[in-house]
């Protein structure tokens, strides 16, 4: 039951923000059932908490006290929402500046975590990553491949982590996948990955304002679904590839719902192609539900991983499918905001396209741009042609 309180918690304050009034997921574990002592005895990090506009804010507001970190300050110019937020996750309005400058003038945070808008996050690089200060941002990495690659010269430059928080980064259920076709290889290589990412939309699930004013900006947010959605495939399809590059991209993005988002795309379906492989990323605000969910097929056999936790597990089609439960994550690299303590305080190196790392996030936005450019042409993008340059 506990780990069941712990999945049911994750994915009530990943989208509290999109329904503050009702919760999508009903907590019904017994009191003493949420007990929870902490794994960590260290001293904890000290983050700063840059924007609260994206609502997986909710995720380190919320987050249960494990004493891997601290909050010393939240950043947010809008003053309401940073009340209205620290009212309800029990934190001190002392916390909040309404800048970085001011901010940094008063507090020196061991890192910072950025929940803005995606635009924003270059702004935030520049301003923290010359002071050597570690970031992380939540997914996308930017807002586009113009704005990453002065992120990553930045970071680089000035030897600064810089991580890419995903949800889907901490589904047991992928990490067991990737051991399966990857390490163990019970299926033969990987010849096609699909992905289905997304939900009926974000005014459809009740995203708060504060939310919306920037996701559906295509400035802000660099596109709809595509952008908001298509990351997930290419962020887990880049870990479980080891980094191969694609030869092409093609992408058709499609708006359903022109009354609800009349400046972006609301669907997306984005083709990556491979020397020998495949993979299509279903990214939509059209779904009949919530989903994040991944179909993976060898030569042999295939592993669906349904959420993150549930696989079903073909090897050998004579022998049918079967169904397993992925362990929990091991303590310490259970979530982004452990790892991000194991990397600043405890040297941890990230693997080589570890889903957070920042040579996997480069990739990613190098096909989102490609995908954008594809939708914009109608036109398959050849990587080497539309990289030859960089």
């Amino acid at each position: 039951m506990k780990k069941l309180f712990n999945s049911i918690a994750f994915v009530t304050l990943l989208f509290i923000g999109c329904n503050e009034k009702k919760p999508m997921v009903e907590d019904n574990t017994a009191p003493e059932e949420k007990v929870k002592t902490s794994y960590y005895s260290g001293e904890p990090l000290k983050v700063a908490v840059i924007g609260l506009t994206h609502t997986h804010v909710h995720w380190i507001l919320g987050r249960e006290d494990l004493g891997d970190i601290e909050i010393v300050a939240i950043v947010e110019s809008n003053r309401d929402l940073a009340e209205r937020y620290c009212e309800q996750h029990g934190l001190s309005v002392d916390l909040i500046y309404d800048s970085m400058q001011a901010m940094y003038a008063s507090v020196k945070p061991e890192a910072v975590t950025a929940f803005n808008d995606i635009y924003g996050h270059l702004e935030v690089v520049e301003f923290f990553a010359p002071k050597g200060v570690p970031i992380m941002v939540e997914k996308p990495m930017a807002v586009n491949w113009e704005h990453a690659q002065k992120m990553t010269q930045l970071a680089k430059e000035h030897n600064v982590p810089l991580l890419t928080n995903y949800e889907t980064s901490w589904y047991s259920s992928h990490h067991k996948a990737k051991k399966m076709a990857v390490g163990d290889s019970l299926f033969g290589p990987i010849q096609r990955m699909v992905f289905h990412h997304g939900h009926p939309g974000p005014i459809e699930i009740g995203c708060n304002e504060e939310f919306l004013e920037w996701l559906t900006d295509p400035v802000l947010n660099g596109a709809g679904a595509l952008t908001d959605f298509g990351c997930y495939g290419a962020n887990l399809a880049t870990w479980f590839l080891n980094g191969e590059v694609p030869t092409g991209v093609t992408a058709i993005t499609r708006n359903y719902k022109p009354d609800m988002y009349p400046k972006v795309d609301d669907d997306a379906t984005i083709v990556i192609d491979y020397k020998d492989k495949q993979v299509i990323v279903q990214a939509s605000w059209n779904w009949s539900h919530n989903r994040k969910d991944m179909e993976l097929y060898g030569k042999t056999g295939y592993v669906i991983c349904s959420n993150g936790q549930d696989l079903k597990i073909l090897e050998k089609e004579e022998d049918g499918a079967y169904e397993q439960k992925a362990k929990a994550l091991q303590q310490g690299f259970h979530d982004p905001f452990a790892l991000l303590n194991q990397v600043v305080k405890h040297g941890h190196q990230l693997e080589p396209y570890d889903v957070s790392s920042l040579e996997n996030n480069v990739l990613v936005m190098q096909i989102l741009e490609a995908a954008k450019v594809s939708a914009e042409t109608g036109k398959t993008i050849s990587w080497d042609v539309f990289f030859k340059s960089e």
